[in-house]
């Protein structure tokens, strides 16, 4: 059993954040399989270039899970993994919206900081 939404998302932020992790990249990429020549959100999610599409991607992802957890009877086997799973993919798009967030509150300290030097030395053009 894996949790293709968590490597497909790790496999994103390898790509946004440009990060070289081989060995995160190859086990990533062995536990996704044939999902990653797929057209599908995890296979979007691992090729993701950016933050939006990450979140675009997972939301795609999570409601996939949300309905395969849904079709779900409670005796099966797979049940309570599949259930751990949403649970486990929800935490992560809070957590990738909390990193959205900080990015963009990032850029916003910059631009203050930017005005703030040119109304502390002014240019004259």
């Amino acid at each position: 059993m894996t949790c293709d939404e968590i490597e497909a998302l790790r496999l994103g932020l390898l790509n946004v954040l440009g990060t070289e992790d081989d060995a995160v990249r190859r086990h990533a990429e062995e536990e996704l399989g044939d999902a990653l020549d797929g057209n599908g959100p995890i296979a979007a999610m691992a090729d993701a270039d950016s933050v939006a599409a990450l979140r675009r991607h997972l939301d795609a992802a999570l409601v996939d899970l949300e309905e395969e957890a849904a079709a779900l009877d409670d005796d099966d086997p797979a049940s309570d993994y599949v259930r751990g799973r949403v649970v486990a993919v929800r935490n992560a798009e809070r957590s990738l919206a909390r990193f959205a967030e900080g990015g963009e509150s990032l850029l916003s300290d910059l631009g203050d900081a930017h005005h703030t030097l040119h109304e502390t030395f002014p240019v004259e053009e």
